[in-house]
């Protein structure tokens, strides 16, 4: 029998597809074998001319969508973690799994019944800081502290990513930091999975099949530190929108509430949108105006973010 070096590799493909949906930054999930999956599928490389053209065929088939931008995020492969699914049969190949970032404004019910949309979010409940920290931050913080009592380079890594010291500010993008700090400490349910233990009692938000919260970690982080420095939220945003959808977009995808006022003057500042001269009475209230997107190419390097002034 082949020993591990002459047993090769197998490439596989994971998409983090996100689309707004009822104000909520939502991920694209299939059905796996014992939780929610992220669209993934092996690279052939007999049939596959291109890694992104295996992504864009595999993506549809399971889940009826076609995706549009995609950017390739980061190669997932670290021995001793279910990363991201094991070949079946005896060989047991190495998997290496390779990440792409997906942005659509199509949020329609996914077509195939095995495929829906997950607020991600409840993925990661403990990044949702639009209205202070949430109720699990107090019992995570508790254990982690508990964990890195014995060692200070733990306690500055607890102390730097929850910032729980007013020395400390929360950084909205660090989510794979945070993610690999819980799952160091044991706190997340793949992480007594990969271990074959019990996942520990109340172990927070939604765990996902193999390493995919992991990917998705890496998915979001990238999204919100984009946000910063790309327009790339009006790839989530309808052709006409309200400025308070738009803030609304972005606090979903920052987990952060934004200063309203500091908020449309940075949109205004950066002049990348323009009004319609038509009035939207969606909102429920007063009718609010309708504005788009500037013509021209966004992906061009003089484009900006969008600002993103927290109530912090």
């Amino acid at each position: 029998m082949a020993g591990p070096s002459e047993q090769g590799v197998r490439i596989g493909l994971s998409a983090v597809v996100i689309a707004l949906r009822d104000r909520k930054a939502c991920v694209l999930t299939t059905t796996g074998e014992d939780a929610a999956a992220l669209p993934f599928g092996p690279f052939d490389p007999d049939r596959d001319r291109t890694f992104e053209r295996a992504l864009r065929d595999f993506v549809t088939a399971q889940t009826g969508f076609r995706l549009g931008f995609v950017e390739q995020l980061y190669t997932f492969g670290d021995l001793g973690r279910a990363s991201p699914r094991a070949t079946p049969g005896p060989e047991r190949r190495r998997e290496v799994s390779v990440g792409y970032l997906a942005l659509t404004a199509d949020a329609a019910d996914a077509p195939q019944a095995e495929a829906r949309w997950t607020p991600a979010l409840e993925i990661f409940p403990w990044e949702d800081r639009r209205e202070g920290a949430p109720a699990c931050v107090t019992p995570l913080i508790a254990d982690l502290t508990a964990w890195a009592e014995a060692d200070p380079r733990r306690q500055a890594r607890v102390e730097t990513l929850f910032a729980t010291t007013p020395a400390h500010r929360w950084n909205e993008g660090q989510v794979l930091d945070r993610y690999e700090l819980l799952y160091e400490a044991g706190l997340v349910a793949e992480a007594a999975r990969d271990q074959d233990r019990a996942a520990p009692a109340g172990a927070p938000g939604r765990p996902m099949a193999s390493d995919h919260r992991r990917i998705l970690a890496t998915g979001l982080g990238r999204l919100r530190n984009k946000l910063k420095y790309r327009p790339v939220l009006f790839d989530l945003m309808p052709e006409t929108f309200t400025l308070s959808g738009l803030q609304a977009a972005a606090e979903a995808v920052a987990g952060l509430s934004l200063h309203k006022q500091n908020f449309r003057r940075g949109v205004e500042r950066t002049g990348l949108v323009q009004p319609t001269g038509r009035m939207s009475s969606a909102t429920g209230g007063r009718p609010a105006e309708l504005f788009r997107v500037i013509d021209g190419d966004l992906s061009a390097g003089e484009a900006l973010g969008l600002p993103l002034p927290g109530l912090r």
